[in-house]
């Protein structure tokens, strides 16, 4: 188990390494000049000239990644050309939101996606399945922005059951909050969940026509016993892969949902960012996106020992 510890995490991090050089040059490849709209209508090249000095924008690429490095490493991500603000406060005040929003979200999805796929694949070919494959069909095709639109329509402007926009900050009021977050989070977990529900499908059906599971059926096990601690735990293999790499997605991807319910999340102040050439907060948003994809694989890599140990003994083996 050690070795198997030891191997991911180094993994992790020459990978974490890496996205650290290609968001840094991929930043700065980007066309246009953060000079030019810092400058505004005085873009005379003395102006130019010391906004580039000021920020560094006028040494080496070589120079800029080392001062990067060397401050990211200490907790320093900078500070926002288009604000003046610190990066860190920035990010400390948007990803909250987001994490929040993506926590909710993740949850919904997967009690209603595993719910879902549990039951169409042990009420195969009856009603039950194909209600659930109907509803997993919509969350797919449905978009999540129009969902979004027709949901503020008729439960907060029609009905008043939630509210349009805005956010009230956990620590200020626990109720308040949810009630803000609970709509976009449905919102932002249907497209998952039906994802999920196909996913826990599929691999129950497989589960379900194993050897191990006739021979329980054949010892005259409970039904319930048999889906729950034999086919549905071997299909969590797959279920923890798709909610893992669909939780980092939900992080760096809420865009959409931000925007349209008027959340201050890391959507928001991303889209900001790029179109200001911001390039420290557009590094810090890159670098803290790629961490968080990495923290999630390395979690998800440690769960597949859990649930199987036979990743476990083969990850040691190799």
């Amino acid at each position: 188990m050690r070795r198997y510890l030891l191997s991911r995490a180094w993994q992790s991090a020459l990978t974490l390494v890496l996205a650290t050089v290609v968001v840094f040059v991929g930043v700065r490849a980007l066309p246009g000049d953060p000079a030019l709209a810092l400058a505004g209508e005085d873009r005379s090249p003395a102006a130019l000239a010391a906004i580039r000095e000021k920020y560094g924008l006028d040494e080496s690429w070589l120079v800029q990644f080392g001062k990067y490095v060397s401050s990211a490493v200490r907790g320093d991500l900078g500070t926002s050309i288009r604000t003046g603000q610190p990066v860190s406060e920035m990010l400390a005040t948007a990803l909250p939101v987001t994490v929040e929003l993506s926590l909710i979200a993740i949850v919904v999805a997967t009690l209603l996606g595993v719910g879902a796929g549990v039951v169409a694949a042990v009420r195969r070919g009856r009603p039950e399945e194909w209600v659930a494959n109907v509803f997993a069909l919509l969350g797919l095709s449905v978009p999540h922005f129009w969902l979004g639109l027709v949901a503020i329509l008729y439960l907060s402007v029609a009905t008043g059951l939630f509210p349009a926009s805005g956010f009230v900050p956990l620590s200020e009021d626990v109720l308040d909050n949810l009630h803000h977050v609970i709509l976009p989070s449905l919102i932002l977990g249907t497209g998952l969940a039906a994802v999920i529900m196909r996913q826990t499908r599929s691999s129950m059906l497989d589960a379900l026509s194993t050897d191990f599971v006739r021979t329980a059926r054949a010892k005259g096990l409970r039904p319930r016993t048999i889906v729950t601690r034999h086919a549905l735990r071997n299909s969590l293999i797959v279920v923890v892969t798709i909610v893992g790499l669909q939780l980092g997605g939900l992080i760096s991807g809420a865009v959409v949902t931000e925007q349209i319910f008027g959340l201050p999340g890391f959507g928001k102040m991303t889209i900001d960012a790029v179109f200001q050439r911001d390039y420290p907060v557009i590094q810090a948003v890159v670098l803290v996106t790629a961490t968080a994809y990495i923290a999630i694989n390395f979690a998800v890599d440690l769960l597949y020992s859990v649930i199987d140990p036979r990743v476990r003994v083969a990850g040691e083996a190799s």
